[in-house]
């Protein structure tokens, strides 16, 4: 089990924070138990959310690969033709690091600036979001969009135009309660559906 980059920092700052504590503990007869205590606290948490486990499976030809961990919310064509977008809500509890779906290269990053509504709700469509375009063979593509919540707001992305990426491999992270949209061209099948529990780069997302 590794952990995000940024994710790092705070886990060292709160184990300080907790040795902080533990010192003056000793020379003051207690009176750092509160910082012992809220280091160490802040330690577990930062190590829980910014987990990254190590996923490994080999997917079939023609699958494409869940981007995320998290419930799926809708399935649905919102407007454009010939588009079908997968939504997916992390709760504070999820891994909140992103996957690419399927190999090919980096085409499009594109930022957007936006609202910050709940990461459940439908108007967080419109909240801030990063758009990563994955090109592969054929003509085929995927966009995977990084959407803010109402806490945190912070986007990371991990790869730059141009770049060639593996199915599977990190292409980001969103920081606490957040949501991916998934961008499916026809004629994906798509084999998810709302309520479903997925996870990033183990679950089967759709099929050429």
């Amino acid at each position: 089990m590794g952990f995000a980059p940024a994710g790092t920092k705070l886990i060292a700052i709160g184990v300080l924070l907790a040795a902080l504590g533990g010192m003056l503990t000793v020379w003051s007869k207690g009176v750092g138990l509160p910082v012992l205590f809220l280091g160490a606290l802040f330690a577990a948490f930062s190590a829980f959310f910014f987990r990254d486990p190590e996923r490994d499976k080999v997917f079939a030809p023609g699958e494409l690969a869940c981007p995320a961990d998290g419930t799926v919310m809708t399935v649905k064509n919102e407007g454009v033709p010939g588009i079908t977008v997968v939504r997916i809500f992390l709760s504070v509890f999820s891994v909140h690091v992103q996957r690419a779906p399927m190999e090919g290269k980096i085409e499009k990053i594109k930022y957007s600036k936006g609202k910050f509504a709940i990461a459940y709700k439908p108007e967080a469509a419109q909240n801030e979001r990063n758009l990563i375009r994955i090109a592969g063979e054929y003509g085929r593509f995927v966009e995977v969009e990084q959407i803010t919540g109402s806490i945190a707001r912070r986007i990371a992305c991990y790869v730059s135009e141009g770049q060639g990426i593996r199915q599977g491999e990190r292409i980001g992270m969103i920081y606490f309660g957040s949501q991916v949209a998934v961008y499916l061209p026809d004629p994906v099948r798509v084999l998810v559906k709302p309520g479903d529990r997925v996870t990033g780069a183990e679950t089967t997302l759709a099929l050429w």
